[in-house]
């Protein structure tokens, strides 16, 4: 029988194209403005360890100013001084731990025609590749003791590779920067977190760095710091050694606690920290550590800008509009067909199999709708993509995956079943006796 009312509507649709049409434009239109701001929003919202979002936690310690919170209404800072991730790190109480912070060097290519660039770095530990299960293509990530010894060791992008060695195995390599050999340990596979979860401090969006190299390497370099800083006290003066000694906020940690009962221990061990920092003379504020999922340090962070729910609510209300049009246009159709309709009564069709009939009917417009809403969609995205084209960033938000594909069409098919259900039901109360006896 399914097979009979699809047969029907093919006619029907054939029988009406320009009504038709104007109801595929209708909902294709509206699907494309609401599921363009939907796939970006998707993409900022998107979690990408979700899958170790139970384990993997930032961590703060607020040793800000006492009398007055580094955001309000009494959050600590985003990230902790060296003084502190030092210490942490040192004492080694997580199942897995990193600290990290983004710096810059000059890279001179080995080719004669290439020109030396400048590029950023993210100076960290060794556990980061494992803590984050960042997949490597050739070699893997240094040591602990490269960590220890200020190894001159480095862990390449696919993409770094691809420019400096052209994409081949590069392991054991010699990479200069600032006029210092580096040996490659580990290249990695594509990766491309967005938003860029373990540092929030900057632009969320922007790609994750192309070269990462020990921690203590840079410290020992006296490497400068090119991501967020904050200090709520002047350092004693301008050396490195007293900016390492500062209460300046520059360094994030992430850290890996495999049960609630590792997270409780590890949050004792941060609140004894403080304690004990307290009788040196160290954080003047009361007890407020954090430990965030990637989760939750993405909502603390506000990764997802407000407008983002202000242009959705409005795309929404854009859709409605257009299911309104649609609603007037199915009414139409019916109207022109009621003839149809009673006779089919007369006849002795009951209520359900017409409204069976015409909810098919109206889902194979919606499926029409909803890929129509796809090249929409693609179109609305191109749109936003050339709006902030001045943005490095913005190409990474208006990707669309599968998901986003197979949202739009099944939102397509429920916007026009539900634009349906009320022609449907006229439909299916028309009175046969009533119109064949004006007839």
């Amino acid at each position: 029988m399914i097979r009979y009312y699809f047969k029907l509507g093919i006619l029907s649709i054939r029988a009406n194209p320009a009504l038709t049409a104007l109801m595929v434009a209708a909902i294709a239109i509206g699907i494309g403005a609401c599921m363009s701001i939907v796939t970006v929003r998707h993409v900022m919202s998107n979690n990408p360890v979700a899958h170790k979002n139970d384990v993997l936690f930032h961590v703060q310690l607020d040793n800000w100013n006492p009398d007055d919170p580094f955001d309000e209404p009494n959050e600590p800072p985003s990230q902790v001084t060296y003084l502190d991730a030092s210490a942490l790190y040192q004492a080694d109480r997580a199942y897995r731990q990193t600290i990290s912070f983004k710096t810059s060097r000059v890279v001179l290519p080995d080719s004669e025609d290439a020109k030396p660039f400048q590029e950023l770095i993210r100076a960290t530990t060794t556990d980061f590749f494992a803590m984050f299960d960042i997949p490597f293509k050739y070699g893997g990530a240094w040591d602990d003791a490269a960590d220890r010894t200020e190894e001159h060791v480095v862990v390449l992008s696919s993409e770094m590779n691809q420019r400096l060695f052209g994409g081949v195995d590069s392991v054991g390599r010699m990479l200069t920067m600032n006029k210092e050999p580096y040996r490659v340990v580990g290249v990695l596979s594509e990766w491309l977190p967005m938003p860029k979860f373990y540092d929030l401090n900057n632009n969320p969006y922007e790609g994750a760095e192309d070269i990462f190299l020990p921690f203590s390497l840079a410290i020992s370099g006296e490497w400068g710091n090119a991501g967020n800083n904050n200090c709520w006290k002047p350092t004693e003066d301008g050396t490195f050694a007293a900016y390492l000694a500062s209460e300046c906020v520059w360094i994030q940690m992430w850290v890996e606690l495999r049960d609630t009962s590792e997270k409780s221990a590890y949050l004792q061990f941060l609140n004894d920290y403080v304690e004990e920092q307290k009788t040196l003379g160290r954080f003047p504020r009361a007890l407020n550590n954090r430990l965030s999922t990637p989760a939750e340090w993405m909502v603390n962070r506000e990764v997802i800008d407000d407008s983002i729910g202000v242009l959705l609510s409005l795309a929404v209300l854009f859709l409605v509009v257009c299911l309104l049009n649609t609603i007037g246009l199915l009414l139409a159709k019916v109207m022109r067909r009621t003839n149809d309709i009673s006779l089919r009564r007369a006849l002795g069709a009951s209520k359900s199999a017409l409204f069976a009939q015409y909810i098919i009917e109206a889902g194979m417009v919606g499926v029409a709708g909803g890929l129509a809403g796809i090249g929409m969609t693609w179109l609305g995205l191109r749109g936003i993509e050339n709006v902030f084209a001045e943005y490095d960033f913005i190409a990474y938000l208006v990707a669309m995956d599968w998901a986003m594909v197979l949202g739009a069409v099944a939102l397509a098919i429920a916007s026009a079943l539900g634009a349906a259900l009320y022609p449907t039901w006229r439909a299916c109360n028309v009175s046969p006796a009533t119109t064949l006896r004006i007839q």
